[in-house]
């Protein structure tokens, strides 16, 4: 839930997922490649990306063919199996990611068949995705059945309501509409997820689900789990690389911050009267009372200086999803040695699983009025302040999914799952500069797909040749 998962999150993620999809931007040079779509094999990050998504597999590997035979007596069968259960949960997103992001790629179900021949032929797409809807249905029969609670610390596994969640997503990724959303809807019907801020927790707010108290709340599907254990790469790096750090105000625990910014496309997304707005983008004036933030060689509340003094990347706001501020006691968690903090990052949440019962039932349409469609798509929508919609087009719950899920690693992919004229014709009107020089870059076709890393092609150029079909036992 950390560690193996590190290298993906550290840097690669929101890379990939967010400067390549305009939403964030970046000048620094080990993350930056994707604003003008010029990555390469030889990218250190991707190649992070790669071997981390790798190590997750094989982990995962270890544990479904091994476990069963070398666990003690005294271990319950229950627990057995849930753990294996974890492993292909594992296993499957693991690989959900793999196949968005290179397309073809070795299917690899006990890596000790390759430790003696490991040039290895990528494996077709659709052999692929078979992969991963078989290991979400092991993780369904084996994972415990619970409904979150308030007592977060016993959320922060998951359960077969969490694997039936992102085959859900996985049914729509194939425009398997139907089983979308009879998986969507089975996970509603379970009442296992709810929305903070929604009408069964009025308490709490969309605001509640990025702070540090609010680890494993309600709302929480599949998140990664970062721990301070002394240990570079068990926890996590969000709250500097996102932040103010301009020498005079800092939310940072580090001397640096702001490595990303929130692109200037993204600044115009929401309207004034959207609940998300502040609390997913600092812009300059913005108060956080919340958020301790280091002023001079004082401490205080945030206070967001102007646009021309936040610094980072010269966006003229920050991002505020998972930035939690100067290490505050129960408030934020301790930070480790280089200033990685433990606060959770989503997966998936229960909002999108509701967005994605709503594009379900649309099932590629022109537009819906069904009231369980808007239901879903308006739980959302009116969690954020907003007026709840009477019909809703395919476009509606595409930009929906952007404003709610902004900085979570998601636009890339929608991006990629429709026309790619259209995702194209979208990606060249976004200004990916900053706040003085606008600059536009135009993706090709290729750019949808990642090279795979110049070192593993070297060790098995079996990657480059043409996929071939998997066979399953």
């Amino acid at each position: 839930y950390n560690r193996t998962w590190f290298q993906f999150h550290n840097k690669f993620f929101f890379a990939i997922a967010e400067i390549g999809s305009g939403n964030m931007m970046s000048y620094s040079s080990d993350v930056n490649a994707m604003r003008n779509f010029s990555i390469t094999g030889s990218d250190a990050e991707l190649l992070a990306g790669w071997q981390s998504l790798w190590a997750n597999v094989a982990q995962a590997n270890s544990i479904i063919n091994y476990l069963e035979q070398r666990v003690g007596p005294n271990v319950s069968e229950d627990v057995l199996q849930n753990t294996i259960g974890e492993a292909y949960f594992m296993r499957a997103t693991a690989y959900f990611y793999l196949v968005r992001l290179w397309g073809p790629v070795p299917i690899i179900e006990n890596n000790v068949n390759f430790a003696s021949a490991p040039l290895i032929n990528t494996n077709r797409v659709e052999d692929i995705y078979q992969l991963i809807e078989r290991d979400y249905q092991q993780a369904i029969d084996r994972l415990y059945d619970r409904v979150r609670t308030g007592n977060y610390t016993d959320n922060a596994k998951v359960t077969k309501g969490s694997a039936k969640s992102m085959l859900a997503k996985v049914y729509l990724y194939q425009q398997k509409y139907s089983d979308a959303r009879a998986m969507a809807e089975d996970v509603i019907s379970s009442g296992e997820f709810k929305l903070l801020g929604g009408s069964q927790l009025p308490g709490k707010s969309f605001a509640d689900l990025f702070t540090y108290p609010n680890n494993n709340n309600e709302e929480s599907i599949f998140a990664l789990q970062w721990k301070n254990v002394g240990v570079y790469g068990n926890a996590s790096n969000c709250n500097t690389q996102f932040g103010i750090s301009n020498g005079t105000v800092s939310t940072s625990n580090a001397s640096y911050g702001g490595v990303f910014g929130p692109s200037q496309d993204i600044l115009t997304l929401y309207t004034t009267d959207d609940l998300r707005r502040r609390e997913t983008i600092m812009f300059p004036g913005a108060t956080y009372p919340n958020v301790l933030a280091k002023i001079g060689s004082a401490f205080g509340p945030l206070v967001v200086p102007p646009a021309d003094q936040i610094g980072g990347q010269n966006a003229g706001a920050a991002i505020k999803k998972y930035c939690i501020g100067i290490v505050n006691g129960t408030a934020t968690g301790s930070a480790d040695p280089w200033a990685m903090m433990e606060n959770n990052t989503y997966i998936m949440r229960y909002a999108e699983l509701l967005l994605i019962h709503a594009e379900a039932i649309l099932a590629g349409g022109g537009s819906t009025s069904d009231a369980s469609a808007l239901s879903s798509f308006n739980a959302v929508r009116t969690r954020a302040g907003l007026s709840p919609a009477s019909s809703i087009t395919f476009n509606d719950i595409f930009v929906e999914r952007r404003k709610e899920l902004a900085f979570e690693g998601d636009y890339w992919f929608d991006l990629g799952r429709i026309p790619r004229a259209q995702a194209i014709a979208i990606m060249s009107a976004q200004n990916r500069g900053d706040r003085l020089t606008a600059q536009s870059f135009t993706p090709e076709e290729s750019d949808f797909i990642l090279p795979y890393p110049s070192s593993d092609v070297a060790k098995n150029p079996k990657l480059t040749e043409p996929p071939v079909p998997y066979t399953f036992n």
